[in-house]
């Protein structure tokens, strides 16, 4: 997919302020967020504009995971209090995109501070019949393909 030219992300490659990456190769780049959960947040963000995790190559798409996993571990090296990591999609409005070019979130957790996600306990799968737990997996694997 061409870059869009009304991307955020896009822009900042674009631009190309090497003072404000952490990191770039030729697939991605990494950058901390203006809005972070806790100090030590960053944001892993492709150079190829894609808006969902299933639009990007396999490639693009596993280096990221090995870029979150040794961002993760100078997370927890660094001076920023870090006693656990979240690894954060939103790929989707409703799963809270606001930036509609993928970005993985890594940022440094530790307790009591503040961040969390809601839960509606009566959508607990575990409190729920086996049956229903059958179903997810057969609509799944149904849908998956590799």
């Amino acid at each position: 997919m061409d870059n869009n030219t009304n991307c955020v992300f896009c822009d900042i490659n674009a631009e190309h302020d090497e003072r404000r990456f952490v990191y770039e190769d030729d697939l991605l780049f990494v950058i901390p967020t203006i809005e972070p959960v806790n100090k030590g947040h960053l944001l892993i963000i492709p150079k190829q504009h894609a808006v969902y995790f299933n639009e990007l190559d396999d490639k693009t798409s596993g280096h990221v995971m090995q870029i979150a996993k040794q961002m993760a571990e100078a997370i927890r090296k660094s001076k920023y209090k870090c006693e656990g990591i979240n690894l954060f999609l939103a790929d989707g409005k409703a799963a809270g995109q606001e930036v509609f070019h993928f970005h993985l979130h890594v940022y440094p957790r530790f307790e009591g501070d503040g961040w969390g996600f809601k839960w509606d306990e009566s959508k607990n799968l575990i409190k729920k019949k086996i049956r229903d737990l059958d179903e997810v997996v057969e609509e799944i694997k149904r849908n998956f393909s590799f």
